[in-house]
């Protein structure tokens, strides 16, 4: 049977489904305040993570320990295709962190490791995820989320998506295209998540790993709302280069395209560490503790943190923390919770309606098209307004498609994935007035 024809057409008609139901527009029909009070909370996790159980460096119960003993409220661990729930033994100096990781293990957890010898030397039992759930969560102040890394490629191009709170492994799809394969994917989470009833988030990760994914692309995929504008690791281009857009630039392409085009919901943008390696910290590697997210929700439960993430009630960081954030009909206003010392630059970025559509294809200096995202016009994705304060707030001037905010610190990322890094957040984008409110559904993914 042909790849594109894997799923039954009612898995496709759940995509189209999940795309426009479970997932906010956007649109600023009332005030909405984001801000701790009245039952609710601000709640900082990560949603990308790797283990022993593929190719990080260190045990689950270290890296959970890691994020709990540094305030985080929530951990999804995200191996590549494989979820850690069967009987695994590993040679001690085969796996990744060696006797390292292994000896702060012994001395963190004495009588909690299981180890035996094997033909090839010392061998120790991985734990699995609910064994580690069990001894290190608590209830309603620190959660571990089971999630899956569904690795693909198509031809020489990776293809990485995230489920987070996923509850049985799911196979890479494969695909005719780098479009379909990641549609193949979504399309095999979604059916999970309908034919389990556990709600469960799929993203895009790092479109910019070996420039695999185009924002043109991207755009495309019905039931794909999220993706990774900021992403840890050294080796993911989030700045792209001279002929390569950046994360930023991507999501503001899709967004705009999103919104005059395609009639699809609105492009959420998370900050993740990607983290694989956990013993050398700070270094040039792929480490923890580079991006976030942070949500607004009621308790600290996969089902309420997947609610508000898909209503759009967070913001991604990698360093800035935020008081409040407000949309309305008028406009959209943050709040920086800031720090004694540290200046701030609060840029509101959107398109506008009337904006030059033509783009370009990129080509290299002998004219050979690049595969790569177009080249757009800077009217595509506008700086609208940039402040330097704490707080400031865009009015609408009515011909705005959306706007998004984005807040830079004067203080550099202790431990940047890119040299130079400052810290950031990133506001999710609203609906301008221009926008249309009513999107239509697309008779096919």
């Amino acid at each position: 049977m042909p790849r594109t024809h894997r799923f039954s057409i009612l898995a496709i008609l759940l995509v189209l489904c999940f795309a426009f139901a479970a997932v906010s527009t956007g649109e600023p029909e009332s005030s909405t305040t984001l801000a701790a009070g009245d039952g609710l909370q601000w709640y900082k996790g990560n949603l990308h993570t790797h283990s022993h159980w593929s190719d990080g460096d260190d045990y689950l119960e270290m890296i959970a320990l890691w994020y709990k003993e540094r305030d985080y409220d929530f951990l999804c661990f995200t191996d590549h295709n494989v979820l850690a729930n069967t009987e695994r033994w590993v040679e001690v100096d085969k796996t990744k962190g060696g006797r390292t990781a292994y000896d702060k293990l012994k001395a963190r957890f004495p009588d909690w490791i299981e180890e035996r010898e094997g033909e090839g030397g010392l061998e120790v039992r991985l734990r699995t995820f609910a064994e580690v759930s069990e001894k290190i969560a608590e209830p309603g102040k620190y959660l571990l989320i089971q999630g899956e890394e569904i690795s693909d490629r198509f031809d020489s191009h990776p293809i990485h998506l995230n489920a987070s709170n996923i509850q049985e492994v799911i196979p890479p799809i494969g695909g005719d295209s780098v479009l379909e394969t990641m549609q193949n994917n979504v399309n095999a989470v979604i059916a999970q998540r309908e034919r389990t009833g556990q709600p469960i988030l799929v993203h895009l990760n790092h479109p910019n790993f070996g420039y695999a994914i185009t924002a043109e692309e991207l755009m495309r995929v019905v039931g794909e709302n999220f993706f990774e504008v900021y992403n840890g690791h050294p080796s993911v281009h989030n700045s792209g280069d001279h002929v390569h857009a950046s994360t930023e630039r991507i999501w503001d392409v899709i967004l705009t395209w999103r919104i005059t085009e395609l009639d699809l919901p609105l492009m959420y943008g998370l900050a993740v560490d990607d983290g694989h390696e956990y013993h050398n910290i700070p270094s040039r590697a792929s480490e923890p503790g580079r991006g976030w997210v942070v949500v607004l929700a009621e308790e600290l439960t996969p089902d309420a943190l997947i609610d508000s993430l898909e209503a759009g009630r967070f913001y991604a960081s990698s360093g800035v923390d935020l008081k409040r954030v407000s949309s309305s009909p008028t406009g959209l206003k943050v709040e920086v919770d800031a720090e004694e010392g540290v200046e701030y630059t609060i840029d509101f970025i959107g398109t506008r309606r009337g904006f030059d559509s033509t783009s370009e294809e990129k080509t290299d200096d002998d004219g050979n098209p690049i595969r790569t995202t177009r080249s757009y016009s800077d009217d595509v994705g506008e700086l609208l307004q940039s402040t330097t304060a704490t707080s400031a707030e865009y009015h609408f001037t009515g011909d705005e498609l959306y706007v998004r905010a984005r807040i830079t610190s004067t203080r550099e990322h202790p431990n940047p994935a890119e040299p130079g890094e400052f810290e950031r957040a990133w506001s999710q984008p609203i609906l301008g007035p221009a926008a249309n409110r009513n999107p239509k559904k697309p008779t096919s993914p």
